[in-house]
């Protein structure tokens, strides 16, 4: 809970970061946050324990469940106060406790919309590499979103973009650098998704469920969030509730067309077995690859560039046949905006 209170002051919530040192504390004086989380000792650390219990007190504010609490979470017009929540709060996790443990056991949804940045800019590229119609597929794609991003509109520091122009999703200022090759708009024939608890984000169920992990004084990502709901509803997506591993595996390529496979700020949610399954079934994939049918693999994940680099939210793509590949940027953070482009990326 330390740990990610300062990530969520980095990241720019000081709400939830003032909010997880009072559980820290809570849970330290064996209060109501540690009983809520009893038997939860064990967990590992990227299965983001910190996050699901505050998305699900999140959710019960958004349900009206919590009205006391509500008075402080921007989200639904509160104060913002985290030192006034807290008492509120303590007392959600007492007369909720039971609600709160259920909740627990699912895994954090949080389906950020700013990473759209990214897989945009990837696709430039892969237009750029071969400009053929596209399969968008994403391992971990939660509610989808973001296999909608060919129609978001994504906008340079200097004003120029990709993407309707009308589009409800405005990701202003999302690139910097050499910005990624201009040409033609990505022709999105087919949108394949996967997750362990695929979210229908054209659902009220739903929408509560991803709105829930949004942290509730980042209002420009809830903006985001909520207008890519609306373009959800007229852009449709196949998720299947399955495994990486397993949805990977059975992934062909189709004559005619590019398959882009894309992940963002999951890979730490494998263990390392499926992550060499995923690994390996595309190396599989891609030897079938030839001038009539392409691979490629865009993602955004922490890694670095050579051993004695620090960490960054690095983009990396691989193409196939061949099976290069190169680095084409970074994002500032784990939400994705902004992007810098490589210099070299093209």
């Amino acid at each position: 809970m330390r740990q990610q209170s300062g990530y969520c002051a980095e990241l720019g919530s000081p709400f939830y970061a003032v909010l997880l040192q009072q559980l820290a504390d809570d849970v330290e004086a064996g209060g109501p946050a540690a009983r809520v989380l009893s038997g939860h000792e064990a967990d590992r650390g990227p299965s983001a324990l910190a996050l699901r219990l505050l998305g699900s007190v999140h959710r019960l504010v958004l349900e009206r469940a919590a009205p006391r609490l509500a008075l402080h979470y921007p989200s639904v017009g509160g104060d913002g106060d985290p030192v006034a929540a807290w008492p509120a709060l303590r007392d959600v996790l007492t007369e909720h406790g039971t609600r709160l443990r259920a909740l627990l056991h699912q895994p954090p949804q949080t389906n950020e919309v700013g990473r759209a940045a990214v897989l945009a800019g990837g696709l430039a590229h892969v237009v750029a590499w071969r400009d053929r119609p596209v399969r968008l597929v994403e391992i971990g794609a939660s509610g989808g979103l973001n296999l909608r991003a060919d129609r978001f509109r994504v906008e340079s520091a200097d004003g120029l973009g990709v993407g309707p122009p009308d589009s409800p999703v405005v990701l202003r200022d999302a690139w910097t650098g050499a910005t990624p090759p201009s040409g033609p708009a990505p022709r999105v024939v087919e949108r394949l998704g996967c997750d362990l608890s695929p979210v229908d984000a054209t659902s009220t169920e739903g929408r509560l469920q991803l709105t829930s992990y949004v942290w509730p004084d980042q209002l420009d990502r809830l903006e985001r969030l909520r207008a890519a709901f609306e373009v959800a509803r007229s852009v449709p997506v196949a998720l299947e509730r399955t495994g990486a591993g397993v949805f990977v595996r059975r992934l062909e390529l189709v004559p005619g067309t590019t398959t882009v496979v894309w992940h963002s700020i999951m890979w730490q949610y494998l263990d390392p077995t499926e992550q060499a399954s995923v690994d390996e079934s595309l190396d599989r994939l891609g030897a079938t690859a030839g001038e009539d049918r392409g691979l490629v693999r865009i993602s955004l994940e922490p890694a670095r560039r050579d051993p004695s680099a620090p960490r960054e939210m690095l983009v990396r793509m691989r193409t196939w046949p061949g099976g290069a590949e190169r680095v084409l940027g970074a994002a500032l953070t784990a939400h994705g905006l902004p992007v810098v482009w490589d210099a070299l990326a093209r």
